[in-house]
């Protein structure tokens, strides 16, 4: 195996604390992107490129929790 592939991948803890409605319909479908909502839910995710550039356009939806290695 390489030394990448034996690493654990990083993830990152998100939960929505404000409501999808009356926002663009791509912040919405960033939300479901991300396994999210509903108010008060929480999802683990795999902390990459593209789950931070999801998480950067809905920044004002949600509370982004520790990153664990």
């Amino acid at each position: 195996m390489t030394e990448k592939a034996s690493e654990e991948k990083k993830t990152v803890c998100v939960e929505q604390i404000g409501s999808g409605i009356g926002c663009e319909k791509s912040q919405v479908q960033s939300l479901r992107a991300l396994g999210l909502g509903r108010i008060g839910k929480k999802r683990t995710l795999y902390d990459n490129g593209c789950t931070r550039g999801l998480i950067r356009k809905v920044s004002h939806l949600i509370k982004v929790g520790g990153v664990n290695e």
